[in-house]
């Protein structure tokens, strides 16, 4: 059963953007394991547990195994984002980073709830009063203004995301974690803090101290 109440299937499409570099990790992040399994089935297992279809945006290594993927030029996130949003006919499109392993699936469906209620151009998480770049839920009618951000040599997410939202005269939507968990909104299956919900894998230190969070039998289902 979908977790997502506020938008239909047809309403809403998950993407793992796997096209980055892996620099610090020295190998391709989507294929390194945690828990028994690739990030990248991880992510494409918390999308699907949230209700969406799953798909791929850029990839360093053949993924296709894993779910459809859909090419995208090298030019960092917001290009994997464009790639996406091009490839879709949903009207929001919900990216989730492969380096983000313990977020729960729970948050992405309150990200895509709220995000169908308000109309929000763009919606994203808070946490310790930082707004987070993801995970993001977009308005695909955003994408002719990343396109141009992305083309003009401004591949920041974060600033696309906001500048969007204002030319297009909608909400930029920013949702404090913490609040939604001390209400119950959204909790972590394996009750882990909300700050760790967004440890980043980069490098092997990062996937240290997350294997230490996640047992090795724990699989995303």
């Amino acid at each position: 059963m979908s977790l997502v109440r506020g938008c239909t299937e047809a309403d809403a499409a998950g993407f793992v953007l796997a096209g980055g570099q892996s620099s610090r990790m020295g190998a391709d992040k989507a294929l390194v394991e945690l828990g028994g399994q690739p990030l990248i089935a991880r992510a494409l297992a918390t999308l699907r547990e949230a209700g969406l279809e799953a798909q791929i945006a850029g990839a360093r290594s053949p993924l296709g195994a894993f779910a459809p993927v859909v090419e995208d030029a090298g030019l960092g996130p917001l290009g994997g984002v464009c790639a996406a949003l091009a490839a879709s006919s949903a009207r929001l499109g919900v990216f989730l980073p492969v380096d983000l392993p313990l977020m729960p699936a729970l948050l992405l469906s309150y990200l895509v709830e709220h995000a169908g209620i308000t109309g929000a151009a763009v919606t994203v998480p808070s946490v310790n009063g930082f707004a987070q770049t993801f995970p993001a839920v977009v308005d695909r009618a955003a994408l002719p203004l990343f396109e141009r951000a992305l083309q003009a040599g401004r591949g920041g997410c974060f600033a696309a995301f906001q500048s969007a939202a204002g030319e297009m005269g909608r909400t930029f939507s920013i949702l404090p974690v913490e609040l939604l968990a001390q209400a119950g909104h959204v909790t972590h299956p394996e009750g882990l803090p909300v700050a760790l919900w967004f440890l980043n894998v980069n490098g092997p230190g990062d996937l240290a101290r997350a294997k230490a969070l996640v047992p090795a039998s724990d699989r995303v289902s």
